[in-house]
Order: structure tokens, then C-alpha cells, then sequence
């Protein structure tokens, strides 16, 4: 598994997963099986979640 060095604030992309597709996701916290936040785009805008790691395809960006 990928050691992304996320913190809250950065910005992922989350892969498609039945019928929701890649999305940006913000991270509030980390965990070592998952991250918590908030969908930024799709059918899931505003949502919050908490996603496994498995789930992140890139780092979108990162807070400053």
C-alpha cells in the first residue's frame, strides 16, 4: 500500500466504485485503513465519508 502523507486539507482523487465515479474527495483526518471528509465533486458533493486508502488514485493537491 502507498504511504500517501496525507493531512487534512489535501485533496485526493477517489476511483469509481459501482455507480459513483472518480470524484476529489477532502481529507479531514488519517487513519490506517481510511481517511474522513468531505466529497467535492459528483453525485456525492457534500457528503461526508470515510473511505479506505485502497480507494485514493493520486494526491489532487495539497494544503499549504
Amino acid at each position: 500500500m502507498t504511504d500517501w502523507q496525507l493531512k487534512e486539507d489535501d485533496v485526493v482523487v477517489l476511483r469509481p466504485l459501482d455507480d459513483i465515479p472518480e470524484h476529489l474527495f477532502r481529507v479531514l483526518d488519517v487513519y490506517d485503513d481510511c481517511i474522513t471528509g468531505y466529497s467535492l465533486t459528483g453525485p456525492l458533493e457534500g457528503i461526508y465519508g470515510e473511505p479506505g486508502l485502497e480507494l485514493i488514485l493520486r494526491v489532487h493537491s495539497r494544503s499549504t
